[in-house]
């Protein structure tokens, strides 16, 4: 195929005009000479900078004409005089190019090298022979690139799971993988451009786009089989323009999620004649795993709080109050050495400074009045061999942090009016809404107890740095509080959840929670709309734009090539001592072309 030919071709979606404009190419910033100097200057002009032509531009810096060396030679050769001015040579036609064109116009061009000009006709740049040879080069690289990717995507497409269907907004199937062609015995080129209701059994796919509620580990009967199904909506900027189901069986934590949804089946009738007050008890065991979300943001606290989950370290875990703080302290608990011991929690802000030491350490027989017979044992031992979780620890008052930060150095407490101290083993997880090194210069935190605390940090990110989520917890949350009170199944529209992903959630998910629960309880229809939010969430939501942009898998696939695309070039201008020109070498791209990226990264070197 001819280069020509794929330019403009939006199937490849590269963007190929734009890629070969004359700007990502050029040298940028050329020297030129003025028409009032000399051919003598120009000639040792030429000489030392090691060029084989020069721009000649007037007093406005506007270009005039160009002067090679060729022509230099010919002056010379004729016997014209080496002082004589360069705007007393003769005027002719000379080819120049602008910004916004394409390098391939220049290829029919005679010239070897081609000055740029802007809108008022100053030089802003040079194109040489080597820069459109560069270009081409560049752009026949990038297509073959286009291609291991299609490739990549079609195996990735057939071998990631045991199926995926994609349809458009109309519940149409786009695309169905072999592995889905095999399971339900419908050939892949009979089921594409079908409604999806004609070819898998018992789907809501279709459902998926009407709603834009994702759905993930839920249990689908296909060709008499119970099968655990992804489906996820396909967002378009602000419209949902289609949804992808996926079959899915992998690892423990979708075992563990067919068994709680079997289990529910089991016990539906059950609960129906239960009244309101008796509910079902819930796993107390939090993995990070039931912890939802999957954005860059939470995903990376989940890296970290499993690495720390390994070690014996004291945690601090900061955040937002309603980020789920205690969630990730209980899901580090039962990850760690400790994990078979008790997990006791305390709100350091909701005890009464009188009451502190005895609630946190215990009392003997006899040690105040109103004390129990026998005395009481506190917190840290009953989290013997366990984990001690404490909460607001921003709100300890001073002369209890003093004698906490005792305790962890010496790993030694003693009860309230005893005599004998006893051994402590447990590990420690505290957690604060508060900004700890602030309190430290107020003088309400001592600054050796929080070194002593902080030898992990995990800062939960807001709900609002992690909009991505939005929609999957809507999704979990409408169907557990629906549950709760026996009320059939709501959706939200898809201009609905949009709505809600443009919320602040100052509250964090504990407001979202608290949102849904009104909302369920309170709206009348099967569908949650727009109008409904305005009505029950607050005068701050109703001054809201619908601007939502989901990001797609690919759009993520971008983001950590952009990442990646940073870090390489930061790492090359490194071992190039700074030099851009050698770097770019390195690189095996042009100079402007790294001006363009250090310019859209933000690297300053």
């Amino acid at each position: 195929m001819l280069i020509e030919g794929l330019i403009g071709n939006e199937e490849l979606g590269l963007g190929h005009e734009e890629f070969l404009q004359v700007k990502y190419w050029m040298t940028p910033s050329p020297y030129c000479i003025r028409h009032g100097q000399t051919l003598q200057e120009a000639g040792e002009m030429m000489n030392h900078l090691n060029v084989d032509s020069l721009p000649i531009i007037d007093e406005q810096d506007r270009l005039v004409g160009m002067i090679t060396l060729r022509k230099l030679f010919s002056y010379f050769i004729n016997g014209n005089d080496r002082q004589l001015p360069i705007s007393r040579i003769p005027k002719r036609n000379f080819a120049y190019m602008r910004a916004k064109d394409s390098i391939f116009s220049a290829a029919s061009l005679p010239c070897m090298e081609l000055p740029v000009v802007d809108e008022e006709e100053k030089v802003i740049g040079i194109l040489t022979s080597r820069d459109i040879i560069d270009g081409y080069t560049k752009l026949i690289l990038k297509l073959k690139q286009t291609e291991n990717s299609a490739e990549v995507l079609r195996i990735i497409l057939e071998r990631a799971y045991e199926g995926i269907a994609v349809v458009d907004k109309y519940g149409v199937l786009m695309e169905f993988n072999e592995a889905y062609s095999r399971f339900t015995g419908v050939r892949r080129e009979d089921a594409i451009g079908r409604h999806v209701t004609e070819v898998i059994d018992n789907t809501n796919l279709h459902q998926t786009v009407q709603t834009a509620t994702p759905e993930r580990g839920v249990i689908q009967r296909i060709q008499g089989q119970d099968m655990v199904v992804h489906r996820i909506p396909i967002w378009n900027k602000n419209e949902v323009v289609g949804a992808i189901g996926m079959l899915i069986f992998e690892g423990v934590s979708e075992v563990y999620k067919i068994y709680e949804s079997l289990q529910a089946t089991y016990v539906q009738e059950e609960k129906k004649h239960q009244p309101l007050s008796v509910e079902l008890k819930e796993d107390s065991r939090m993995t990070l795993d039931r912890i939802i979300g999957n954005s860059p943001e939470i995903s990376e606290v989940k890296r970290l709080a499993r690495r720390s989950a390994r070690t014996l370290a004291t945690v601090l875990i900061t955040g937002e109050s309603g980020t789920g703080k205690e969630m990730f302290a209980k899901s580090i608990h039962h990850l760690s050495p400790f994990s078979n011991g008790p997990f006791m929690s305390v709100n350091c802000g909701a005890i009464p400074e009188a009451l502190f030491e005895s609630e946190l350490f215990g009392y003997e027989e006899g040690a105040f009045t109103g004390a129990r017979k026998g005395g009481k044992p506190g917190k840290f031992e009953l989290a013997h061999n366990g984990t001690i979780f404490l909460d607001e620890i921003g709100e300890m008052p001073l002369m209890m942090q003093t004698k906490l930060l005792r305790v962890l150095q010496e790993k030694e407490a003693e009860r309230v009016g005893g005599c004998e101290k006893y051994r402590m083993n447990a590990r420690i997880i505290a957690a604060t809404n508060r900004n700890l090194k602030e309190s430290i210069k107020e003088g309400t935190f001592r600054e050796d107890l929080y070194y002593r605390l902080n030898i992990i940090e995990l800062q939960i990110p807001a709900l609002r740095e992690r909009r991505q989520d939005i929609p999957d917890l809507l999704s979990f949350y409408l169907e557990k509080v629906s549950t709760k009170y026996h009320l059939p199944k709501k959706s939200f529209t898809s201009d609905a959840i949009s709505f809600l992903c443009q919320h602040d959630w100052h509250g964090n998910i504990r407001e979202l929670v608290n949102s849904v629960e009104r909302l369920v309880t309170l709206v009348d229809s099967r569908t949650i709309e727009v109008h409904h939010l305005k009505q029950f969430i607050g005068e701050e939501t109703q001054n809201q734009q619908v601007t939502f942009h989901s990001h797609s898998l690919i759009e993520e696939a971008k983001d950590i090539g952009r990442k990646r695309e940073k870090e390489i070039i930061i790492d090359v201008l490194k071992e190039a001592a700074g030099n851009k020109k050698k770097a770019a070498e390195i690189l095996g791209i042009h100079r402007t072309t790294l001006y363009q990226k250090l310019k859209r990264h933000h690297i300053n070197y």
